[in-house]
């Protein structure tokens, strides 16, 4: 008997490349995966590759009730589709289409025969929608339109020294050490007004150059030692700090999107778009 097909969209206000990355991370699924407010998701793992597993705890929160949702990936393009087969043997398709600052995420999965076709329809896109709250709400987005191209905007971003130059605005000291390749580790330090040396400890988890970078925070650096756990870092661990670089004419649009920390939010609204007009002299000079 063929199993009944159940299709579930939300267009969410955010660029693809973000999108893709909350959907995916441990981090923001446990922060997104809940159909109400009283349920959550304790714990992700997610092994984002064909063959790869991943397994949610979904939980009522006064602990009545919870369950495993995993699975086995059958095919993953980043930014574009994930098909996965569940524990029970289901199927699932999962399409990200992307329209410049949109993204449309449709959903279409088989459906289990304990609950009405109704219900779990309500299920899954009560999920998404909450998915497309939170992705719409838990970052800072920066924009500027530069008179340069994009590889040149690109270079002069990541550049050792017009690094220094336009991120002085962020920290007089502002450097950093390491590679953007894909996948290396990067420091970023700056000293504070007592000469103590800090920073962060981040990954490059994406470079598409002159088109995309993406910083995954992972650790705080004191002094020459890296914290990769505790407190100070709970608030950054996870967090992402993208790129974007569009074509517009013969200008570019580059967009910065970063994940919102409160603490630090005033902050970064009121630096970030001086950092931008810094740069964006430096490239048109």
């Amino acid at each position: 008997m063929t199993a009944t097909k159940i299709t579930v969209s939300a267009i969410i206000n955010a660029p693809v490349e973000r999108v893709w990355a909350l959907w995916t991370t441990p981090k923001h699924i446990c922060k997104w995966n809940n159909a109400s407010p009283d349920w959550h998701t304790p714990r992700a793992e997610n092994d984002l590759r064909t063959g790869g597993k991943f397994s949610y705890r979904m939980e009522a929160k006064d602990g009545s009730f919870g369950f495993d949702f995993s699975g086995v990936y059958n095919r993953v393009e980043t930014n574009k589709l994930i098909e996965y087969t569940m524990d029970d043997n289901r199927h699932c398709e999962i399409v990200f289409a992307s329209n410049e600052k949109t993204t449309t995420v449709t959903e279409t999965f088989e459906a289990e025969t304990q609950n009405s076709a109704e219900l779990q329809q309500q299920g899954w896109q009560a999920i998404l929608n909450n998915f497309k709250k939170y992705a719409e709400n838990s970052f800072l987005h920066f924009e500027i339109n530069i008179n340069a191209p994009a590889e040149k905007i690109y270079n002069t971003m990541l550049a050792p020294e017009t690094y220094n130059e336009w991120t002085k605005e962020f920290n007089p000291t502002s450097s950093y050490k390491g590679s953007w390749e894909k996948g290396s580790k990067i420091l970023f330090i700056g000293m504070d007004d007592k000469g103590n040396q800090g920073g962060m400890v981040s990954r490059i988890k994406e470079n598409i150059p002159n088109k995309f970078v993406s910083i995954e925070h992972q650790g705080v650096l004191q002094g020459e030692q890296e914290i990769m756990s505790g407190p100070d870092v709970d608030q950054w661990a996870g967090g992402l700090e993208n790129y974007t670089f569009s074509a517009a004419g013969n200008s570019t649009l580059l967009a910065v999107d970063m994940d919102s920390n409160e603490a630090f939010k005033e902050y970064f609204e009121t630096t970030w778009p001086k950092a931008l007009h810094k740069l964006k002299a430096i490239c048109e000079r």
